[in-house]
């Protein structure tokens, strides 16, 4: 099973004011991703500047193409993609 790893940074230097309500429909797009099977891990950063997002069963197109529809995606300071493979 292939997994891509997804590093999700965001510019917390200039945030808009209605970042709680960005944050709320975050929260319903990562829980679509759950529901279709598609999202393997979701992790918000220690330092609160982003997450990691770990995809199952998709290829890198397909990631890109779905963290464009984050709405944290519009906030991004930078975005890193890794392909993984599952060993156990």
């Amino acid at each position: 099973m292939n997994r891509i790893q997804v590093i999700l940074t965001i510019d917390t230097d200039n945030l808009p004011e209605n970042f709680q309500e960005i944050l709320i429909h975050e929260k319903e797009v990562i829980a679509n991703w759950k529901a279709a099977g598609i999202l393997d891990h979701f992790f918000l950063r220690q330092s609160k500047n982003g997450a990691v997002i770990i995809f199952k069963d998709i290829d890198e197109a397909k990631a890109k193409e779905l963290m464009m529809t984050l709405p944290l995606y519009k906030l991004k300071k930078s975005v890193e993609y890794f392909n993984l493979i599952k060993q156990f």
